[in-house]
């Protein structure tokens, strides 16, 4: 079986989706909904960037929605579907896109609220985020409830990226603390984030409270497969389940580990990480040594992806 894996904020270069965009007219189309959903040139900021503005976080989301979106619909007009699909933070939002849950153009706009509304539950300044790197999760999680405890400051575990990869988030001050906590406990290496907010932690119950009543709104569908959650890492598969996993994602943590365990568990094998980057196929090769996984961010990573479902075929 395959699955299919999309990225989230952090694997946004400039240029992603260009190739898409000219070499195939429904990709191509994607992208022109995007603009027109949003009233604005994202198209060009994905193509062309700046960087800067690329990278900010109301503009990096629904850019990235688009590019693992106009993707996946080019597999699928060759016939590559998935068994199951998950995404990263973010990448849960294009993994329903793709399950037929949501409708992209309202995916863009909810997304581009989503990450307004991340932004602004905490103050620029005020929140970190760190990789805590060769530490396992037990010690991790010590680590940062005794800073939690010392300083009373927001910080806890906010992806579980692998066993001995975990991104931890709060207040500046909390981070910290734990980060120093994490080192003497013989984390090989912590290292701050560059990121505009402290996401998936409790600081971001606000942007959950902002948020829940536009996703509660939504015409959504039951998928038409199954989506693993961020927050469980178990099965979506009807609409009303769907739609409270996006909320609780706002403010909890990724369990990015579980949900590779679990496919792999099901039988999976094979993946395609369908958007910019590498990100995921590094961490799913982490988690499961017998995994085989293929990039498409463009029409030249094509034939690799070809190669790997006519292996499940055999």
């Amino acid at each position: 079986m395959i699955a299919f894996v999309f990225p989230g904020q952090g694997s946004q270069v400039v240029g992603m989706g260009r190739a898409l965009a000219a070499a195939d007219p429904i990709s191509r189309a994607t992208f022109e909904a995007a603009d027109e959903a949003l009233g604005e040139d994202l198209s060009r900021l994905c193509f062309e960037g700046p960087a800067a503005e690329l990278s900010l976080t109301e503009y990096t989301q629904p850019a990235l929605l688009a590019v693992s979106t106009a993707a996946a619909r080019f597999l699928g007009r060759r016939g590559l579907r998935p068994a199951f699909v998950a995404g990263h933070s973010l990448g849960e939002y294009s993994a329903h896109v793709a399950a037929g849950t949501i409708a992209f153009e309202d995916a863009v706009r909810l997304v581009r609220l989503r990450g307004r509304y991340m932004q602004e539950a905490v103050p620029i300044g005020a929140g970190a985020m760190a990789a805590v790197l060769g530490l396992d999760r037990a010690s991790t999680e010590s680590a940062v409830a005794e800073a939690a405890r010392e300083t009373g400051q927001v910080v806890s575990a906010a992806n579980i990226n692998g066993p001995r990869q975990i991104v931890i988030a709060g207040t500046r001050e909390g981070v910290e603390a734990a980060s120093a906590r994490a080192k003497a406990l013989g984390a090989r290496r912590v290292v701050p984030l560059d990121v505009s907010a402290p996401f998936h932690c409790a600081l971001m119950a606000p942007a959950e409270a902002r948020l829940a009543p536009a996703l509660q709104s939504l015409h959504t569908l039951d998928p038409s497969v199954p989506v693993i959650a961020n927050v469980d890492a178990s099965p979506v598969q009807d609409r009303a389940r769907a739609i409270d996993a996006l909320i609780g994602q706002v403010s909890r943590p990724v369990l990015w580990q579980q949900t590779v365990e679990w496919l792999a568990n099901q039988g999976v094998r094979h993946y395609v990480e369908v958007g910019p980057g590498h990100v995921l196929s590094g961490l799913v090769r982490k988690i499961d040594r017998h995994a085989e996984v293929a990039t498409f961010a463009e029409p030249k990573d094509l034939p690799a992806v070809e190669a790997l479902f006519s292996a499940v075929a055999q």
